[in-house]
């Protein structure tokens, strides 16, 4: 379904870990991650062990050097990211799932522009996982929203309820 190795060096040297399940804590195989290849399957990489802090999308590729990923050497877990055939969320720009409500089955990278929201504090994943983005056009941090209810910002990880974009987390794009 999925297969991810981990290094502790860049291009793919040193001491490596593979796996292709979850994995809440990592720091017992490897003391640092600098390079990343994905044989198959889409993986979530968390900062912090139990799929806490800064997050990283990875779909199938080789990354020689994951700090130009925007992430630090400390990848402490990591999330396996099921294969779907269908997507959909809604989403909502007050809390607790009220307000102007959107539905969607595709991406957005312009979610000011295209959805016409300035924010985005709750939402319900019917199907698939989505990744929401900071920045328009999938840039700056990112949070992996499984399936299920969503009530503040908050409860996918972060700090404000700016969504610039969102996509699907699939190995499509």
């Amino acid at each position: 379904m999925g297969k991810i190795t981990l290094f502790e060096e860049k291009n793919f040297q040193g001491r490596s870990f593979e796996c292709s399940s979850d994995r809440s804590d990592l720091q017992a195989y490897l003391s640092r991650c600098n390079s990343v290849r994905v044989d198959s399957g889409c993986f979530m990489l968390y900062e912090h062990s139990n799929f806490m802090g800064q997050q990283l999308f990875l779909k199938r590729g080789e990354y020689p050097d994951i700090q130009c990923q925007g992430m630090t050497e400390y990848i402490r877990s990591c999330r396996l990211i099921p294969p779907v055939s269908t997507y959909r969320i809604k989403v909502y720009e007050k809390d607790n799932l009220r307000s102007q409500m959107m539905e969607l089955t595709e991406d957005c990278p312009q979610v000011l522009e295209q959805l016409r929201l300035c924010e985005i504090q709750s939402c319900v994943v019917l199907e698939g996982h989505w990744i929401f983005y900071e920045m328009p056009n999938y840039r700056g941090r990112q949070y992996l929203l499984r399936p299920g209810e969503y009530r503040r910002f908050s409860d996918w990880g972060a700090t404000t309820s700016k969504v610039g974009s969102l996509r699907r987390a699939a190995d499509c794009f």
